[in-house]
């Protein structure tokens, strides 16, 4: 077990998204007294907003918030955990202790609008059921509310979630329709609760380094023994650390070869409607009418939709996870290994999504929210979101194999954000070596594919596999179009 370092020891985060804010906030909490943040982006400017040139997959719209986990109860409870530190955030901004510049006291970070699971057919999946049954074993009765059941339609209309119940309005077009309304969830609003978390660190005296050269990592700096003692950054300084914690984001598996096999940088795909405020729509679709989403998120291609509602400058965010597309690089050891690339990246961009991705929102679309074509709104804009994806969907939260003094956090897979108000305390539990027994810190020990397990996610198929951005085809401006009318 490493040795955790002295509460004024200095301690390097290599990263500012979600686990590297959450792991400074709880550092200084628990009394550490010299933490500095290093990433290359600079968030103070742009304050986490994608539409100012932030990018990271933290730096968004919008996340989903839920408690269903299926049979993964562990992953239930911590999120039982992180609401309650979501609301008591609300709290703080609500009374004015908190409020980043920028925000004030009328801003949320959580909107606890619901989350409602959409599935085909008459029947539930078996991952739904198992939802409702743990969430009922653990106290919380009438959570999980079935929208075609008529004593779980009234209770959601008692709760004010009548809204939730058909969204979509596909009863009215004489379609059939199945949910599960996840009463304790709903919507993190990621850009604002992200410059919180940054804004509270500050608060409890941890330094941030917020830019492309003095803040960028480019190498670990080793004693003679090759033990890392620092990190070195793009202009030149080196910066030495009792203990490193690579919190990357999607560049962690490319700066840590040891990650290959257990986690790839995997591309989301992302679009965002503009809703006029002369829609119609744009009341319809608010935060307190309309829940956050999601579509056959276990059904391959096909499915893996999610969405939310606009947010309050009006934008629709709809997001695709069934393909995750990759682009893989050789770097400097020869090997493969997939890299972010963005509108925003410095040397190669990518403008457009791929084209099959655009398929499946558009169908979704069409049979979902046809008004938004009958109202002659377009897709505005595209964006690869990319996550760090391990083989199994867990975390990987452990020491470097052989370099005690570094800690990495990653393989979010998708479905971390949620947890920013209290990973960053399991974070540094793992780093003093607490708790090292629970069974959602053995799912993220370092660890390998074992011979007959089956994958969640197929990694590092390279620069022929199917999923390369390389070799797919990529949507044009032309299929940004939903219909031919006029805009509004």
């Amino acid at each position: 077990m490493a040795t955790p370092p002295l509460k004024t020891s200095a301690v390097i985060i290599v990263g500012a998204g979600v686990f590297g804010l959450s792991t400074a906030l709880h550092l200084a909490r628990r009394g550490y007294s010299n933490v500095t943040v290093f990433d290359a982006q600079s968030y103070e400017a742009t304050k986490y907003d994608y539409f100012c040139g932030s990018d990271a997959a933290s730096a968004d719209l919008n996340k989903i918030i839920r408690s269903a986990y299926g049979e993964q109860t562990e992953y239930q409870d911590l999120s039982t955990e992180a609401i309650r530190s979501w609301k008591a955030w609300n709290d703080e901004i609500r009374a004015g202790k908190c409020v980043p510049d920028g925000m004030d006291v009328t801003d949320r970070v959580f909107v606890n609008n619901g989350h409602l699971s959409l599935v085909d057919g008459e029947e539930l999946p078996p991952f739904e059921k198992a939802t409702i049954r743990n969430m009922e074993r653990a106290g919380f009765v009438d959570t999980q509310l079935i929208t075609t059941d008529p004593r779980d339609a009234e209770i959601m209309r008692s709760q004010g979630f009548g809204y939730a119940i058909d969204p979509f309005q596909k009863q009215s077009r004489g379609k059939g329709y199945l949910g599960v309304l996840d009463a304790t969830g709903g919507i993190a609003v990621a850009d604002k609760a992200c410059r919180f978390a940054l804004h509270k660190a500050k608060d409890l005296g941890v330094r941030f380094v917020l830019h492309h050269e003095s803040g960028c990592f480019v190498t670990f700096c080793y004693d003679e023994a090759g033990k890392v003692v620092g990190i070195k950054t793009n202009d030149g300084q080196k910066h030495l650390a009792s203990k490193i914690i690579m919190a990357c984001g999607g560049w962690t598996p490319s700066l840590l070869p040891e990650l290959d096999g257990i986690c790839e940088t995997t591309a989301g795909s992302v679009i965002m409607l503009k809703i006029p405020r002369s829609s119609p729509l744009f009341e319809r679709l608010a935060p307190e009418r309309f829940p956050s989403w999601s579509y056959k998120m276990r059904d391959g291609a096909r499915g893996g939709l999610y969405g939310f509602p606009q947010d309050d400058r009006g934008y629709l965010k709809i997001g695709y996870r069934g393909t995750k597309y990759t682009y893989p690089k050789v770097q400097p050891d020869g090997k493969e290994r997939s890299i972010p690339i963005t509108r925003y990246t410095e040397n190669e961009k990518i403008t457009q999504l791929p084209k099959q991705a655009m398929q499946v929102f558009k169908s979704f679309i069409a049979e979902f929210l046809p008004e938004l074509s009958e109202e002659g709104i377009d897709i505005e804009l595209t964006r690869l979101c990319w996550y760090t994806d391990s083989f199994d969907n867990h975390y990987v939260i452990d020491h470097l194999p052989g370099q005690d003094s570094v800690l990495v956090a990653t393989g979010g897979s998708g479905h971390a954000f949620k947890y920013l108000p209290v990973i960053g305390n399991w974070i540094v539990d793992i780093m003093e070596g607490v708790g090292l027994d629970r069974p959602l810190v053995r799912n993220w020990r370092w660890r390998k594919l074992r011979p007959g397990q089956e994958a969640v996610n197929i990694l590092m198929e390279g620069s022929t596999g199917p999923r390369a951005l390389q070799n797919v085809e990529m949507s044009t401006d032309n299929d940004l179009k939903l219909s031919s009318r006029p805009r509004l």
